[in-house]
């Protein structure tokens, strides 16, 4: 069974909703190929530079800081909740597309799934940096891309159309935020549903397959 998930690297409900999709293909047991597509929550962000996400919260949703570090802390609890570990305080936001270009690389060696995992541990665990590339590059080999590859893949424009090619795919689905799955080519799943929902969906297409 074929699953499409767009999401972006820094989105902390697409690691969650991630987390929460897995442990329903464990439930119901299917097999299942995930194809993992790029989606940028803001792409007019100056390439190679952060801010800290408390700041970008305040500013995008009208809050004050320290409600934007209660609404942050409230994430984290919802994690703990599905097994993960955030971490926000003091982490920063910053342009997704070197990020993404290297999930590109690392599908086509087969590495696809240990990247976009090892990207959302830096991010939200760890509090490393996804915006230069030498933090980038090293978070690739620690996944097991050649250092020396991911380097020259960030320092060319390598897989920039593909990385726009999956933005504009996701909208044309009608996809205006992440995470987005499509399942079997068939059923969309927007958002990051529950355990339980996604279980539903899976039996229904896994039924659907067989009768």
């Amino acid at each position: 069974m074929r699953v499409d998930i767009w999401s972006d690297l820094v989105c902390p409900w697409c690691y969650l909703g991630k987390r929460r999709f897995e442990q329903a293909v464990a439930e119901v047991g299917v097999d299942v190929e995930v194809v993992h597509h790029s989606f940028q929550l803001d792409p007019s962000f100056p390439r190679g530079t952060s801010k800290p996400t408390r700041e970008v919260l305040a500013e995008k949703y009208g809050r004050t800081l320290e409600e934007a570090d209660a609404m942050e802390a409230d994430m984290e609890r919802r994690a703990a909740a599905d097994g993960l570990e955030y971490h926000l305080d003091g982490v920063h936001m910053g342009n997704t597309v070197d990020g993404h270009r290297l999930v590109h690389l690392a599908a086509e060696r087969g590495l696809a799934e240990a990247v976009v995992d090892r990207l959302y541990a830096a991010h939200f665990t760890e509090r490393r940096s996804l915006f230069d590339h030498d933090s980038l590059v090293a978070l690739a080999a620690e996944a097991g891309l050649d250092a020396d590859e991911a380097r020259a893949v960030l320092e060319s424009d390598a897989y920039e159309a593909e990385v726009a090619a999956d933005g504009e795919q996701a909208r044309a689905l009608g996809a205006s935020g992440v995470p987005f799955f499509v399942i079997d080519q068939r059923f969309g799943v927007a958002g990051a549903q529950s355990p339980e929902v996604f279980a539903q969906v899976l039996r229904r297409v896994s039924d659907a397959a067989a009768g």
